[in-house]
């Protein structure tokens, strides 16, 4: 696959459904990848970026083009959050109070976030559990942090249509919490395995990342 592919596959996805591509934001997941093979990327137009490390974040931002649009989409220590913060557009991996806590220090106003959901509760993901996901929205949001939506990972799918039932969960919890927070209107699912899925169930951000660097590997 390519860049150019995974945009035609995201403009096809949408139609399938009635949406337009522009209703979905593409982060291209830079783990492991060169500066230079970013660049790749960036030349081709691409603005949003993610990293899953802090030093990775850090080591790329301080490399790569300022108008780099990053985010952080990985599980983050609090204390690496001095890294992330001042660095990230979007924080895409909230997922308990005491990173919230840590996440409101600093200069200036918090990035805003979106809080990272366990669908499946598995043990060796990161995520707040559905029954206790508007908690974390409340804390986060009496803190004075911008929560722009929510965010998932699935179980590893064996087709990319085991992983529909938990995006429509996703998109109905943030339906539900939408009711009460006009503010939460994003909703960040979906990877190279499953992004088609998740945008036919309403993703507004997709994370890939195989998918595009493939051909340059």
């Amino acid at each position: 696959m390519s860049y150019d592919t995974v945009r035609e596959r995201i403009t096809a996805a949408a139609a399938r459904v009635g949406r337009l591509s522009g209703e979905v934001s593409l982060v291209v997941v830079t783990k492991g990848r060169s500066p230079e093979t970013v660049m790749t990327v960036y030349e081709r137009g691409q603005r949003d970026f993610g990293e899953n490390r802090a030093q990775e974040l850090t080591a790329k931002a301080a490399a790569l083009p300022g108008d780099i649009r990053w985010h952080f989409v990985g599980a983050l220590q609090t204390n690496k959050v001095r890294l992330v913060r001042p660095v990230v557009t979007l924080l895409h991996s909230l997922d308990r109070a005491t990173l919230a806590a840590a996440w409101v220090k600093g200069p200036g106003l918090p990035p805003p976030v979106l809080i990272q959901v366990n669908l499946a509760q598995e043990w060796q993901k990161s995520g707040v559990t559905p029954d206790h996901v508007s908690e974390l929205v409340e804390t986060a949001i009496g803190l004075g942090i911008p929560v722009w939506g929510l965010m998932a990972i699935p179980p590893v799918p064996e087709t990319a249509e085991a992983s529909r039932p938990h995006f429509a969960r996703l998109k109905a919890i943030a339906a539900r919490l939408g009711e009460g927070h006009p503010g939460l209107t994003q909703i960040s699912m979906g990877m190279t395995d499953d992004f088609e899925v998740a945008i036919e169930e309403g993703a507004t951000i997709i994370r890939v990342g195989r998918a595009i660097f493939e051909e340059t590997d």
